[in-house]
């Protein structure tokens, strides 16, 4: 070896071929090995990201079913509403024809 250039383990030196094709592989298998923890990374973030989304989601969701059940409710009784006022014209109409014919009747 030349003393003047300094010794890097990661320039492949003139000694054999199979210690180039080692410190390849190992090369090679260091850059799949950092692609692979961006990847995590990645996947980190993204499920950082849907769970936020699903957070809100849900509040959304309890929302929604708070406001349906006060939907459902008015109505309801709105329906009742709707239902006594029949019932009292039913009943004022039966006064209406009953009461004159008792009367006659009387």
């Amino acid at each position: 070896m030349s003393s003047s250039v300094p010794y890097d383990p990661y320039v492949p030196q003139n000694q054999n071929s199979n210690v180039a094709h080692l410190q390849s592989q190992i090369d090679d298998t260091v850059g799949v090995m950092r692609d692979n923890i961006n990847k995590v990374a990645e996947r980190g973030e993204r499920l950082d990201s849907l769970d936020t989304k699903a957070d809100n989601l849900a509040t959304s969701a309890r929302g929604f079913n708070r406001k349906a059940n006060d939907v459902r409710k008015q109505m309801w009784w709105k329906n009742m509403k709707m239902k006594m006022c029949l019932i009292a014209a039913v009943i004022i109409a039966i006064i209406v024809i009953v009461v004159p014919i008792a009367v006659h009747f009387s």
